[in-house]
């Protein structure tokens, strides 16, 4: 008996996630989709803890891009197969010219998904990724594609200590931590609590200050001292002025590469 062939679809979108994977099980009969994310932390961690064959990754999401993850599966799981979805018609074409990445454009035609499938199936016949040439694909992406139109950055928020509500200022959290209920927003004058998701607290934040480094964790840059690696390739990171230390998770260390 043939193993299954493995799929993690992300896509933020419902409707466009809803008929993807419609596509793919009238079409692709054989392949196993094992889970269906609607944000890139969702999918990163889905990537690395199934090792999928195939990932069809929306290059649009909330907090982490599918190029974000693009990016870290080529080191969390390398054998990962990656085709983006993209609404970017004029600048997709010219940037997966090569054919070593492939992609679909929104809304996806069922003839044009047959090509991608018979191309991946003759790339896992084939053999592995080539990560250099995702990688110059990425690099290309990041040069072409538009700008993401968010909303002006979160400036200050109001939280809970106890029965007293407290203003916030976004550049005065060091980070943010949740459990099933709360979000935990912490500062140099100690604890608070929010009843606003991590997820979508994220994309509220400003992307180039406040990072994801765990499901649980956001931190803020700026606040960081240093990043280390233990011995089981997670991080630790070092706060400014802070006894206490953030666990980077294995599967967010790539994002964590240059640092």
């Amino acid at each position: 008996m043939n193993k299954p062939v493995t799929c993690v679809v992300a896509e933020d979108e419902q409707i466009f996630r809803d008929a993807l994977i419609k596509l793919l099980v009238n079409q692709w009969p054989e392949l196993e989709i094992l889970t269906a994310c609607e944000d890139g932390a969702e999918a990163l961690e889905a990537i690395a803890e199934h090792q999928p064959a195939v990932a069809f990754l929306d290059i649009r999401m909330p907090g982490l891009s599918g190029m974000d993850v693009a990016a870290a599966s080529a080191s969390i799981s390398p054998a990962t197969h990656v085709v983006f979805v993209t609404a970017y018609n004029q600048y997709a074409i010219d940037a997966f010219e090569k054919g070593a990445v492939d992609y679909l454009l929104k809304p996806i035609e069922p003839k044009r998904l047959a090509q991608t499938i018979e191309r991946l199936q003759t790339r896992m016949v084939n053999g592995n990724t080539n990560p250099a040439v995702l990688a110059a694909l990425l690099e290309q992406l990041g040069k072409v594609l538009p700008q993401r139109a968010i909303a002006e950055p979160m400036v200050w928020l109001t939280a809970s200590t106890g029965k007293e509500s407290r203003l916030i200022m976004i550049e005065d959290v060091l980070y943010f931590q949740s459990d099933s209920k709360y979000t935990t927003v912490m500062t140099a004058e100690g604890e608070a609590l929010l009843r606003t998701p991590l997820r979508e607290l994220i994309n509220r934040l400003d992307s180039s200050q406040f990072k994801q480094i765990h499901r649980a964790t956001i931190v803020n840059m700026k606040a960081v001292a240093s990043v280390i690696r233990d011995e089981s390739g997670r991080g630790i990171i070092k706060l400014k002025g802070r006894a206490e230390t953030l666990a980077v998770s294995l599967t967010y260390m790539p994002l964590f590469r240059n640092m």
